[in-house]
């Protein structure tokens, strides 16, 4: 092993894990005491602004300005109190990441002084420069004006010193520059379109809730191995590395014993997460070596969304304390599993009952199956939307491999629900639905269980677990929004189609009960090419949903057109979620990001590649020269010819894969230069998907090879048994 390798590892076995102070208040104490939540809104504001503002939080009132300058002055006075000398308007610009810039509550007071004062102005509207986020071409540099505006449904927060005000972020012409603006748009769709259906079966219901719980995977890394794999550092993932003689195929990292160390970060994350009012619940390994994962209690959508970036950024920061780096990319590690961000989602009624859970009456069965059926009638519908709001760069290395869902939207219902389905398609009876069972072990120690009459199949992109449907195929990188906007506008849509065609009936003269399966029975059938309860990994699946007409485009850049189809593009516009220029400005904005990462990757690996992979085995290459040489000094030329011929057949494999590698860099280059002079983004994109992203692979394979035959001490890159296994 190398010195440089030596010294890193070593460190990295040296570390103990960080004392975590011991915390002995429950997580009942702590949870949100860094968030202005109604708790705070009660003890800080006026009585009459409080009702107001918890009118607009639950009956989507709207926002009497009047009270904005109250709301603001207990804002300010509860964080300052709490040590926050700074505020910010805290939004999700298409970037993947979150924005603030911070302000002091600092104005002049006339008098030569300063006063600390937060306004409602301020509190509202602010200016960020909206020509240096991307927006797809709707703002120029010369045109740099934007507006953050206060998302009054997500509470404010406490960052260390700084009051942290979410909001939307939208051009000085309207359009929106982020991902909260249309997702509030596509929960208002689902919410006013899902309430109209529920009132075929409760008279009562005023509001459909989204719900989403997600599921954040994630890998820790050893900061010092990090640092000493550039790869790593400025692209998120290996681009080189010969597999570890032991990775996962033993299955035993998967709910295995946590390491001290992790534990320890665990703990420090899981408090931090309560105290800004994630409700954080279940951590564990996850199949691959040194990965994990985390999961909340479901909350709100828009909420959750929300807290799943703020909890990407806390876990950076509480893994640098205890000596780690947090991987976020969908695949950093070529052969093992990949990670991914599961969207459990949901829709739930003011009155309390969740739509997609089985009922004990036909009543309440006929509406599970109403739900049911028309969220597979959404997603067949526009599966190829679906795919493309949660395809990327980096996600397509992971859909299809290691147990990641196929870039193949179907769902699997499990042979009870698909079973119900197919009864239904043909008779006019209401099923009764069991939503669990019994399961007897005739072992008296063990008591009974309830098991659910649904498996889980994990090549399932959309698949339903019982009251809920899980979407698998969510990037562990990507901002939930973005799969949360297509899902439940899609889902509005359906909604909107089947309520129309509902009443249509009824008015015609059947009963509603018969006026429901009737159109029922009609999605069944017309949704019936999205369900799928096989293997999604098989070639035959591949095959048979190209059959079903279902999108299996794997090129990202080709997957994106997918928003601006005509079906999309009105869809969107219908329900007032997105405008044909905002789709087009978006798909501008992932043409763009695909293109750079692609060519960052390009760029690095080039780099490692010529300037690193080459030299080390080139040195070693002479040492085995010289071996020779002396071998036949000593023996004799053909004795030591003879004995030395293993050696020489060395030098020729490693001089043949160091021609190839600069051979491929250089042509990778040319290729670049080549995408690079076109002008329109979807065809750069395309370009570098086609030519450029295939050389990435083809320099992997010859410097994986390289790994496994040059000497370890020369070797001064951390390879995968020490990425994957020290922590």
């Amino acid at each position: 092993m190398s010195k440089l390798r030596f010294d890193v590892v070593t460190a990295a076995f040296g570390k103990k894990a960080v004392e975590v102070p011991v915390n002995d208040k429950r997580p009942s104490d702590i949870f949100g005491i860094n968030v202005f939540n109604r708790q705070k809104m009660f003890k800080y504001l006026p009585g009459d602004v409080y009702a107001k503002l918890v009118d607009v939080i639950d009956n989507d009132a709207p926002l009497d300005g009047s009270i904005a300058d109250s709301v603001a002055e207990g804002m300010k006075r509860w964080a300052v109190e709490n040590g926050a000398t700074h505020y910010t308007h805290w939004f999700h610009p298409l970037t993947e990441t979150t924005a603030e810039k911070h302000d002091a509550f600092v104005e002049h007071d006339g008098k030569g002084g300063l006063i600390e004062t937060f306004s409602g102005k301020l509190l509202v509207q602010q200016e960020p420069d909206a020509s240096s986020f991307p927006n797809g071409g709707i703002r120029s540099t010369f045109e740099a004006r934007g507006y953050s505006a206060w998302d009054p449904t997500s509470p404010a927060f406490l960052m260390g010193n700084t009051l942290c005000v979410p909001t939307i972020f939208i051009a000085y012409t309207g359009e929106a520059l982020d991902y909260k603006a249309p997702l509030l748009k596509a929960l208002r769709a689902v919410d006013k379109a899902a309430t109209d259906v529920c009132r075929y079966f409760d008279k009562n219901v005023k509001k459909v809730v989204t719900y989403l719980g997600w599921e954040q995977e994630y890998f820790l890394v050893d900061e010092g191995m990090l640092l000493a794999r550039p790869d790593l550092l400025l692209t998120g993932r290996t681009l080189m590395g010969h597999d570890s003689a032991k990775n996962q195929q033993l299955e035993d990292h998967y709910f295995g014993s946590i390491p001290e160390r992790v534990a320890a970060f665990m703990k420090e994350l899981e408090i931090e997460a309560l105290k800004l009012g994630i409700p954080a619940k279940t951590c564990h390994n996850e199949a691959a070596p040194n990965q994990f994962e985390l999961a909340p209690i479901y909350e709100e959508c828009n909420l959750a969304v929300d807290h799943n970036m703020l909890i990407m950024a806390i876990m950076k920061d509480v893994a640098r304390k205890h000596g780690f780096r947090v991987l976020l990319h969908e695949k950093p590690f070529k052969g093992v599993n990949g990670s991914g961000k599961h969207n459990n989602w949901s829709l739930g009624t003011d009155t309390g009952t969740l739509l997609m859970a089985p009922g004990k009456s036909d009543k309440d069965n006929l509406r599970f199956i109403t739900f049911v059926v028309n969220t597979l009638a959404a997603i067949y519908r526009h599966n190829g939307l679906l795919k493309a709001s949660i395809m990327s760069a980096a996600n397509s290395h992971r859909l299809g491999a290691a147990e990641a869902p196929p870039a193949i939207i179907s769902s699997f219902l499990g042979s009870h629900l698909s079973s119900v389905l197919d009864h239904m398609e043909t008779t006019d009876d209401v099923v009764k639905i069991l939503s669990k069972r019994e399961l007897r072990l005739n072992i008296p120690q063990i008591p009974e269980l309830m098991i659910d009459n649904t498996d889980r199949n994990r090549t399932s992109p959309f698949a339903f677990t019982g009251n809920r449907f899980e979407f698998r195929a969510v990037g562990s990188e990507a901002n939930c929004a973005s799969a949360m906007i297509a899902l439940n506008t899609a889902m509005a849509e359906q909604l909107v189609i089947f309520k129309k065609e509902v009443d249509a009936l009824i008015e015609s003269g059947a009963t509603k009960e018969d006026a429901l399966v009737a159109v029922i029975r009609k999605y069944i059938k017309y949704s019936k090419p999205i369900r799928f309860d096989g293997n999604g990994y098989s070639e035959e699946w591949r095959q048979e949903a190209e059959r079903r007409g279902l999108d299996c485009e794997a090129s990202a850049p080709i997957v994106f057109d997918r928003y601006l189809d005509e079906d999309s593009v009105k869809m969107f516009d219908d329900l007032d979620v997105m405008t044909e220029k905002e789709l087009k400005a978006r798909n501008e904005i992932k043409w763009e990001m695909y293109t750079k990462k692609v060519q960052i990757e390009a760029r690095v690996l080039g780099d490692l590649a010529i300037n690193h992979i080459v030299p080390t085995a080139t040195k070693y290459q002479s040492s085995l020269l010289d071996n020779i040489i002396k071998m036949e000094q000593v023996l004799g030329r053909e004795e030591g010819h003879s004995i030395s011929a293993e050696n020489i057949a060395t030098v020729k494999e490693i001089a043949m894969h160091v021609s190839e590698i600069r051979r491929m860099v250089d042509e990778m280059v040319e290729r670049r230069k080549v995408a690079n002079r076109i002008v329109e983004e979807r065809e750069k994109a395309v370009a570098y998907h086609d030519t450029v992203a295939p050389m990435l692979e083809a320099i992997r394979s010859h410097i994986d090879k390289l790994e496994i035959m040059v000497d370890n001490e020369l070797w001064t890159l951390p390879k995968y048994r020490e990425l994957l296994f020290i922590v």
